[in-house]
């Protein structure tokens, strides 16, 4: 791969992938295509090979560490269905990250070894525009070089948002650092209220550890706050502490060590009452800012939020320079999902090069997040629905349920929760799903092409269901409106 780079220093691309999110796809046209990928260390010095946030940083690791917080409480459901096992069970951080930390390792071998076979230009550089049709690529020995090209797609996504306040840097990690971290982190403080930081919280309480999460406002602004508040309760029953409307001032190294001990300063947000405690690791979880403010985008003219970083597209994915296109988290108003980029990448490459003509449909994408309790969504939120369509015209259906599996070991009744936001208006068409229970995922990925085929809720109520499941609460007239539940 390295020799088959050096020949393309006067390399002149059909299409540059700033970052791997179309190449693959753009290279089945037989364009000729390059990608530039190169990762900034974190303040902590972490940094991953190729694959983007996602394999590396994201989905892939925390959803394997969410399923050792899930075996460990298999274990404890075990000996009522009448495992026996006397030995005490203990969690080691280190097998599970550095077996974590292969399989991402087998990932990023793979898409380099796919950009080979499409003959895909690979350079580990970070690339800048410099000039219409013109980007530099500066590689980690600082040597650059120049590229022209017919078309760019800008696909840098984002990296994690620090507070600015004294020791932050110095001290914090960040989604970018836990996954790979070289010891356990002890006792966590986790900043923030999105779904990166509930769902690092839930598994590391998971694994046994003792975990606050310092909320600042609201849970998971975006996504449905009556899902998002059941997501609370749940997790603080099962261990989780809550700090709400507080939020860090500063943080202090109290002793080395791997971990160390932290002192954190926390004022509130609706007084002037400050708090101190005493934390192994923070981890900050406030939010992500896209990577366009040093790619020199000024230098063509593309245009950006300034307050935020966004790039805003048409419908195309095109920038306001008609050579640039943008996919992924960067861009403004869009969902920030991987397969929401992957899927605008295809359909942009397919439209740019094959005469396909379909749009990315930004509205009914389905995701998960995987806390304890997993929430599965899909389309409106409540709120969104009511603003959009108008109370008088949406009607709520729902109902709590109890996974078979856990009636056995008798836990966590009535915890599990499922809601369907119809639009009177259409035929009581579903405009939004919403799941909280085991294996929530999966449960809304088949909804979710329902939902895109224009299901209703006769329909719903007519399908019949598969038992004994979770996903049977959604049919069969399960589901009911609200005011009714009990």
């Amino acid at each position: 791969v390295t020799a088959y780079m050096s020949k393309n220093l006067s390399y002149d691309a059909s299409i540059v992938v700033v970052t791997p999110s179309s190449k693959i796809e753009a290279a089945k046209y037989e364009k000729k295509v390059m990608v530039l990928d190169f990762v900034t260390p974190t303040p902590q010095g972490s940094s991953w090979g190729l694959g983007g946030t996602c394999v590396n940083v994201g989905c892939i690791p925390k959803k394997l560490m969410h399923q050792a917080a899930l075996l460990g409480q298999a274990l404890q459901d075990s000996r009522k269905f009448g495992w026996q096992f006397t030995e005490e069970v203990k969690h080691n951080w280190m097998t599970m990250t550095e077996s974590v930390q292969n399989y991402i390792g087998s990932l990023n071998w793979g898409y380099r070894v796919a950009l080979r076979d499409k003959k895909v230009t690979y350079e580990n550089a970070y690339g800048e525009f410099v000039g219409p049709h013109t980007i530099k690529a500066t590689n980690k020995k600082g040597i650059e070089k120049l590229y022209t090209a017919e078309r760019f797609i800008i696909a840098t996504g984002e990296r994690p948002r620090y507070l600015g306040i004294p020791g932050d840097k110095e001290y914090c990690v960040s989604s970018d650092d836990l996954f790979s971290l070289p010891y356990c982190p002890g006792k966590t403080l986790v900043v923030g209220a999105s779904y990166v930081a509930l769902e690092c919280a839930g598994f590391l309480a998971g694994l046994g550890l003792d975990v606050t999460v310092m909320v600042r406002s609201i849970l998971l602004r975006g996504f449905d706050q009556d899902m998002a508040n059941r997501i609370g309760e749940y997790m603080k029953e099962h261990g989780v502490n809550f700090i709400r409307e507080f939020v860090p001032i500063k943080v202090e190294q109290v002793e080395e060590g791997t971990p160390g001990i932290l002192k954190v300063t926390a004022k509130s947000t609706a007084g002037d009452q400050m708090i101190e405690g005493e934390y192994n690791t923070v981890l900050l979880a406030i939010g992500r800012d896209p990577c366009t403010r040093k790619i020199g985008l000024d230098k063509v003219k593309v245009n950006i939020n300034e307050k935020t970083g966004k790039i805003p597209v048409n419908d195309e994915e095109q920038t306001n320079v008609p050579y640039i296109y943008a996919i992924g988290d960067i861009l403004q108003d869009k969902l920030e999902l991987t397969p929401v980029a992957i899927q605008a990448g295809r359909l942009l490459v397919q439209r740019l090069y094959a005469g396909a003509t379909t749009k990315c449909d930004y509205v009914n994408v389905p995701t998960t997040v995987f806390t304890p309790l997993e929430y599965g969504a899909c389309g409106y939120s409540e709120e969104t629905a009511v603003e959009k369509f108008g109370e008088e015209n949406i009607e709520v259906y729902h109902s709590h349920f109890w996974p078979l599996e856990w009636t056995v070991p008798s836990r966590d009744n009535n915890k599990c929760y499922a809601k369907i936001i119809c639009n009177i208006q259409d035929n009581e068409r579903v405009i939004g799903f919403h799941v909280l229970g085991p294996n929530a995922g999966e449960v809304t990925q088949g909804f979710a092409t329902a939902i895109k085929c224009g299901l209703t809720k006769e329909q719903l109520d007519s399908t019949v269901g598969i038992h004994p499941v979770c996903a049977e609460v959604c049919i069969q007239n399960h589901l009911k409106a609200h005011g009714i539940l009990g």
